[in-house]
Parts: C-alpha cells; structure tokens; sequence
C-alpha cells in the first residue's frame, strides 16, 4: 500500500501543531490565539482523514475543500503569531512553511479533483 502524501504531512502537521500551541500556553500562559491555532491547525488532517472515506466525488472535494480552508486560516494565525512577537521557537518558522507547503498540495489536489469530476 503506497502512502498517502496529504494524509501523512497533515497528520505530522498537527503534532507539530498541538506541541507549539502547548508549549506556548505554558511559557508564554497564552491561550486565546493559541487555541484558534490548534483548532484551525488540527482541523486540517482530520478533515483529510474524513475525505479519504468520503462516499462520492463531491464529498471528497467538499472534505477537502474544507481542509484547504483551514490550512488559510492556519497560515493567518502562524503569521499573526510570528509577526506580533506573540511567540518564537524552533518550530515557528518550519510550521509556517510546511502549512504553505499543505496549501499548494491541496490547491493542487482539488484542482485534479474538480477537473476529474467534470469528466
């Protein structure tokens, strides 16, 4: 059975996710952007994982859509964070990078995926 690229890297993704929201709720006893974080950023592989046992086309890009949505508003919140010196570890900028990296792939994805349903 091959892996299933967006499914790893997303899951991978919330890990990351969860371990700098709460380190940053317990260095910095920040927890309302840090919780918009976690729920946009863990929000994104589950939504994969739903799409993958989807029932038909228009459920998958749906599901998938809606993960795409939340990799956005995970970009937005990472930036804000970043950006407004909220909080910076190793981790910052190697998250924003890889949300940016899950936002191409599923751009990608869903493009293949409208285009396939149209056929």
């Amino acid at each position: 059975m091959t892996e299933n690229v967006i499914v790893t890297k997303t899951y991978s993704f919330a890990v990351r996710v969860v371990k700098f929201c709460f380190e940053m709720q317990d260095k910095k006893r920040e927890y309302v952007i840090s919780r918009q974080l976690l729920k946009s950023g863990t929000s994104i592989g589950a939504n994969i994982e739903e799409a993958q046992g989807a029932i038909s086309k228009a459920e998958f890009i749906a599901k998938a859509q809606i993960s795409l949505k939340e990799a956005k508003e995970t970009k937005y919140w990472l930036r804000l964070i970043q950006d407004a010196d909220v909080y910076q570890n190793e981790l910052s900028e190697p998250l924003l990078k890889d949300c940016i990296e899950i936002i191409i792939i599923l751009t990608s994805i869903l493009k293949s995926s409208k285009e396939n349903s149209k056929k």
